[in-house]
Parts: structure tokens; sequence; C-alpha cells
């Protein structure tokens, strides 16, 4: 009897993690870079062109360039350009949000540092998928200035990128 629940059990295990693999989005991260800074500047915005293959939510961002990080947005409101904190960002399936001066963006508070053309910034993007479960995405991105755009360089050319959930 005994060998007949090993196999079992061990399908089961092997269904369970395929599942498991399945129920995680993968989101693509192209083009993404920071705005390099001059000295005293206080605050920065990291922007990159995101598409999910499921349906999710950027509900974070962390770095260590800052005191804080948030998920922004550009809008108008009574005739005025206006920038406000949002608490999440929706990921449709297979539609690419993009993140770009003017519009979404994550924003870097209290600089602990000047940000210089060429540095290399780490960011985390914490996406919540359609099931609740949480992935983070590790992004190095090349600091540019505002003159240069993502489409400048790498244009077309995914982010390395390392995904851990949690």
């Amino acid at each position: 009897m005994k060998f007949l629940i090993k196999p079992i059990n061990s399908v089961l295990i092997i269904s369970a993690a395929l599942f498991s693999a399945a129920a995680n989005a993968a989101v693509t991260v192209e083009d993404a870079w920071v705005r390099a800074t001059v000295q005293g500047q206080q605050a920065t915005g990291a922007f990159m062109k995101l598409t999910s293959d499921t349906d999710g939510k950027l509900i974070e961002a962390k770095s260590n360039i800052s005191k804080a990080v948030e998920i922004h947005e550009m809008a108008m409101q009574d005739d005025v350009m206006k920038m406000r904190q949002i608490p999440s960002l929706d990921l449709p399936n297979g539609k690419l949000v993009e993140l770009k001066p003017g519009g979404y963006h994550i924003m870097f508070i209290d600089l602990h540092h000047q940000v210089k053309e060429n540095d290399e910034i780490d960011l985390q993007l914490v996406v919540e998928n359609k099931d609740g479960s949480k992935e983070t995405i590790n992004i190095k991105a090349p600091a540019k200035p505002l003159a240069k755009s993502a489409e400048s360089s790498m244009h077309g050319q995914p982010m390395q990128m390392n995904k851990h959930g949690h």
C-alpha cells in the first residue's frame, strides 16, 4: 500500500509546484532609467515600460538611494498639472504600461546623494498578482540626464532582472 501512495504524493507535489509557478505573473521591464540630478537636488524619478502576462498591479517600489520611494502620477486637475502619490498602478494582462516624464513614474524623495549620469541605480518593484501573491523584480537602471530618454539607448532591449516571490 505504501508503494501506491508514494507515486500519488509525488504527482500531487509536482502538480502543486507547476500550479504555483503558473500562478506567478511574469512582468517584463524595458527601457528602465533614472533621471540624473544636479548637486543639492532632493528628488528624482525612474521611468520604464512594464508589461505583465496576467492582471496585476505595481504596489511598491524600493531603493536605497533615498529616504522614500513612491509610485506617482501626473494628471491635469482644474487646468493645473499636479503630481500625486498613488497606492498602486494597474498592470492589465498583455498591455504596455509606460512610466514616463509627465505621467506615471517612480519618485525618489530625500535623496542620500547626487545621482550622476551613468550611475547604476538598484530598484525593486513589488507586484501583486491577481491571486494575491507578491513578487519582487530587481532592476539596475542607468542614470541619464533629462535630455536623453529611454528611447535613445537600449530601445526595445529587455532589462535583466531577477524575480523573487514573497
